[in-house]
């Protein structure tokens, strides 16, 4: 992932249709491919600018070309705040103070700017600001901070009435960063003093980011060290945005003081022989970050191959070209490139959108051996014995790499001696030499994709076609198992009541003969089908004997009624110990069956 501060929205140039012509740099080797877009098409084609204008408690909103000049931003306000242009200075320019007639494509803006305007000569309106300050005062404002060197995020909760100089306290407690060696970025152009409030400071509500680094002091020796530190941070404090715009002319630390600027450097860019990259890194950004300001390309932390998954590895429209930055401390040309071209918003915010941009300090002899050996692994001997052979008067060298399917390949080199406008263009040339190949490459992981979807859904709709199947068969199975358990039950049951008939059929006296002396009963019974059965029984035989022959005909006396005709009478409602005389079936009787409800 990309190293802390504010991201920097949309690109500082939009997209160009130019064409490219290789460059004819007698220094070039087969493996760069120099792209410079005609110089004439990119001038045709004015960009739009996005300022947002703050005034008291309005916003405004302004787009307009960048062929447009200062004067006619302050026209658009004056229609739109009813103020007189005259009236207004408008303030928050990066390069300084500007007139009406300044053309804004000379600023080198990036594509989102913000402003502010200042009206000395008119009186501020009282009741209904009073009371929107009185009621941001008792807003809680949540500001979230991150710590530069140590990729910390804090978020601190702060009402309206607390000031600045309260926050930085509050932040060295966490961070143990002295106040006075803070470097901030994030703070609204309004917050000029550190005890004003947060209420009056121009913070975005409710949350507002923040970033916060320890400031590098430039030393002379170690006599003046801590007055000559003491000195600058404090100018640094109460007046940040001069001590910071210094590097915008040009000027040197150590030209500031009229010494050398190797002299005055506190430490190297980066130490000598890092274990880790990453840590390497860390010290080559705070280092930066001292020398010439926080506004200043992301570095990527961490190793270059890191860098590539990165920028390469990721989804195709993810994916970023990569910026590798050879810093040399020796070069004439380093300070002049870091601070007036390195450090332009325009380029910070264009770097920002596009790249991943990683880092390399080649001054010492065994990191410029490193890096050698990291170039020739990744990008072969061609490219490193290009770089092996730059002087250190070329340096420093800015690297634009694609990454291709194969390999990585490196599309140009842009030496130090070179122009805002034309490192612009170049790295917007290298932009659409990559676009045009990332379109293919959506396009081919789109189709691939598609292709996956569609057999990722087939293999679903197989899946599902088996356990479709699979549910069938096993229902299938229960319902037989099901079928067999309840014909194991019904034959169990019919078993043990053909046991019972037979047991009763058993156990039934003999049938009397019709010449018994004895007197005899003879009973005709009726199935529910409409067959008849007949027996004869001995009237003193009890009305049981009945109830067990019929049920040794299948008719068990718990599932059917035995019933009379005349009169009509259930007879299994009767004594079965009284005898078949007591009952009155004697000598005949004609009964039916009736199975119970």
């Amino acid at each position: 992932s990309e190293y802390g501060g504010e991201t920097l929205h949309g690109p500082a140039y939009g997209p160009t249709s130019h064409s490219t012509a290789a460059s004819s740099n007698p220094s070039s080797s087969s493996a760069f491919r120099h792209v410079v877009p005609s110089r004439q098409i990119v001038e045709r084609q004015p960009r739009m600018l996005d300022f947002r204008v703050e005034y008291r408690d309005r916003n405004v909103d302004v787009v307009l070309e960048d062929t447009s000049t200062v004067g006619d931003i302050k026209h658009i306000l004056e229609n739109e705040l009813q103020i007189p242009a005259s009236k207004m200075l408008l303030k928050g320019w990066k390069t300084g103070d500007v007139d009406d007639s300044t053309v804004l494509k000379t600023l080198h803006l990036p594509k989102n700017n913000s402003l502010y305007i200042l009206t000395p000569d008119l009186p501020r309106p009282s009741s209904s600001h009073s009371g929107a300050l009185q009621e941001s005062l008792n807003q809680n404002f949540m500001l979230i901070v991150t710590h530069r060197e140590v990729q910390r995020e804090y978020n601190l909760n702060f009402s309206g009435s607390s000031t600045i100089q309260e926050v930085k306290r509050n932040v060295y407690d966490l961070t143990s960063i002295p106040v006075r060696h803070q470097l901030w970025e994030g703070w609204p152009p309004s917050a000029t003093d550190d005890s004003m409030t947060l209420a009056v400071s121009g913070l975005s509500f409710p949350c507002h980011r923040l970033t916060v680094g320890r400031r590098s002091s430039p030393v002379q020796t170690r006599e003046q060290s801590e007055e000559q530190c003491t000195d600058v941070h404090m100018v640094s404090d109460s007046d940040g945005d001069d001590f910071e715009d210094a590097t915008e002319f040009g000027v040197d630390d150590g030209e500031m003081f009229g010494v050398a600027s190797s002299a005055l450097r506190k430490s190297p860019m980066m130490p000598e022989n890092a274990e880790n990259e990453g840590d390497a890194l860390l010290q080559f950004t705070a280092e930066f970050s001292s020398r010439y300001g926080d506004c200043h390309p992301v570095y990527f932390i961490g190793s270059l191959e890191a860098a590539f998954q990165e920028a390469f590895y990721g989804k195709a429209r993810d994916r970023k070209l990569l910026a590798i930055y050879l810093h040399h401390d020796e070069s004439v040309l380093t300070n002049v490139f870091c601070s007036q071209m390195l450090c332009a918003e325009s380029i910070v915010s264009y770097l920002s959108q596009n790249f991943i941009t990683w880092a390399w300090d080649m001054t010492k002899e065994a990191n410029r051996a490193r890096f050698l050996t990291m170039c020739t692994r990744h990008f072969g001997s061609v490219v490193a014995q290009t770089i092996r052979t730059q002087k250190t008067d070329q340096f420093p060298l800015f690297l634009i790499i694609m990454g291709k399917r194969s390999s990585n390949e490196v599309l140009n080199v842009i030496q130090g001696n070179t122009t805002v406008d034309e490192l612009m263009m170049r790295l917007m040339a290298a932009m659409e030499i990559f676009s045009a190949q990332q379109q293919e490459d959506i396009k081919d992981e789109d189709e691939r994709e598609a292709r996956e979807n569609v057999k990722r859904e087939q293999d679903e709709a197989y899946r599902i076609s088996l356990e479709a199947d699979r549910a069938k068969r096993e229902a299938q199975e229960r319902e037989m198992a099901e079928q067999f358990r309840l014909e194991q039950i019904r034959k169990e049951q019919e078993e043990e009541r053909e046991a019972i008939r037979l047991s009763l059929e058993q156990s039934l006296p003999p049938e009397p003969k019709e010449e018994s002396t004895e007197s005899v009963s003879k009973l005709r019974i009726r199935t529910p089908s409409g067959e008849f059965f007949e027996r004869r029984f001995l009237a003193s035989s009890k009305l049981q004997v009945v109830f067990d022959f019929v049920a040794s005909k299948g008719y068990p006396w718990e599932e059917y009624k035995l019933l009379g005709t005349f009169p009509r009478r259930d007879v299994t409602q009767l004594d079965p110990n009284k005898s078949l005389l007591e009952v009155k079936l004697y000598p005949q009787e004609t009964l039916f069956l009736e199975a119970k409800e």
